[in-house]
């Protein structure tokens, strides 16, 4: 997931001299603007970008904490060559583009006069304590002229593109003569610090995390089967989601997500599914409905529900097989809506009250079924589903 080379990671790339001022961590002062989390529409592509990060956090120990929708789309932060020092990669996403290559022509444009271009508003990201890098992320890719910022920074291939990195920097002096950021660096330094990822659409991406989780799965010897994947995936997706919807004030710590705080979930949730393998028949949904502080008695219905609808669905189907799968996938669809909701924030309830939410949006879907009430297999799928640890009620933790 790094477009930086080691020999970008030390300090063999010359920076340009800062100003004698004392700069703001990244990590500590508020954004300039917030407009991300204000007008966050149709951001999925960007999610599964967020997504792809988080994961590395899980492959790679340097890289340290992933901000979403704060200084830039999203902010990654770097341990430095000395593991003291710390780096911050400011990376913009572009998941809404004409079906053209990126030119330099459209790096530079502006909306209006005064609306910065991608390489202005890039740049101009370098205003904090700790060395600034910058990734571009588009569905498309680019043109000729763009394509050495696709090669890792100070990397051999850099140098053999040499003369067309001096072109390009021709053509940004051209569009912006003299142009710095706040920290004095100009474009060469943007340049020399820019890598640029074309990451095609939101289905190969989404492919491709659940590629990297796979191996991560088998790294660790548990073997996911899809639907547990696409668990896990869900949960990310939501994480991702809610830090990017989140507001610096009052929760900043929201919006960061730190590698310890990953692992600690990695290692719980297979955990859990482990767990899983080696329970009786109900065993973990009992315990998913005691976390979530529901009662004996309903614990007990829900385990008779799962018992029952087990046995219909290995008996002869008194239903169609198709309609059968159809009514399956709808409860793991609504089941993971309502799950994501409530990891996002946008339902705020307490684990009894998720759990009768889930029963009602059981109920909804058999009154309107076609033909004889289903309601009881609706809610025994539902709890198979948590009994296998596709599901939880109880609130997430934060």
């Amino acid at each position: 997931m790094r477009l930086f080379s080691e020999a970008a990671q030390v300090d063999s790339c010359k920076e340009s001299s800062e100003p004698a001022i004392i700069w703001p961590s990244v990590g500590e002062i508020a954004p300039i603007e917030e407009g991300g989390p204000n007008a966050r529409k149709g951001f999925n592509y960007q999610d599964e970008i967020a997504v792809s990060f988080y994961i590395a956090m899980l492959e790679d120990q340097s890289l340290l904490r992933v901000q979403c929708e704060t200084h830039d789309d999203l902010v990654l932060i770097w341990a430095g060559a000395d593991d003291a020092s710390e780096k911050a990669e400011y990376v913009q996403v572009k998941g809404s583009e004409q079906d053209k290559y990126w030119s330099v022509a459209d790096l530079c444009s502006r909306k209006t006069k005064t609306t910065p271009s991608i390489f202005e508003a890039s740049l101009a990201r370098d205003r904090h304590m700790e060395p600034g890098r910058f990734r571009i992320v588009t569905l498309r890719p680019v043109s000729e002229a763009l394509v050495p910022l696709t090669y890792a920074c100070a990397s051999e291939a850099r140098t053999l593109a040499a003369e067309k990195i001096a072109e390009l920097r021709a053509s940004l002096d051209g569009k912006f003569p003299g142009v710095k950021s706040p920290k004095g660096n100009d474009c060469q330094y943007w340049i020399d610090h820019c890598g640029w990822e074309v990451r095609n659409d939101l289905t190969v991406a989404r492919r491709d995390n659940l590629r990297r989780l796979l191996l991560l799965s088998n790294a660790a010897g548990v073997l996911l089967v899809g639907e547990q994947l696409e668990l896990l995936l869900d949960e990310l997706r939501a994480w991702a989601k809610a830090a990017g919807d989140a507001k610096w004030v009052p929760d900043k710590a929201k919006k960061i997500i730190s590698r310890s705080q990953l692992q600690a979930w990695w290692t719980a949730r297979l955990a859990e599914l482990l767990d899983a393998r080696g329970a009786s028949a109900g065993g973990q949904l009992a315990a998913k409905m005691e976390a979530a502080g529901l009662p004996e008695e309903v614990i007990s219905l829900a385990i008779d529900l799962r018992r029952s609808y087990a046995a219909e669905v290995r008996a002869p189907r008194y239903m169609e097989s198709d309609r059968a799968e159809h009514l399956q996938s709808r409860v793991k669809s609504e089941a993971m809506s309502l799950r994501a909701s409530l990891i996002a924030g946008d339902l705020k309830l307490s684990g009894p009250a998720f759990h009768a939410t889930c029963v009602k949006r059981m109920d909804e879907i058999s009154a309107a079924a076609a033909g004889e009430d289903v309601s009881a297999f609706l809610k025994g799928c539902l709890y198979d589903i948590a009994d296998r640890c596709l599901l939880r009620f109880e609130q997430p933790q934060p």
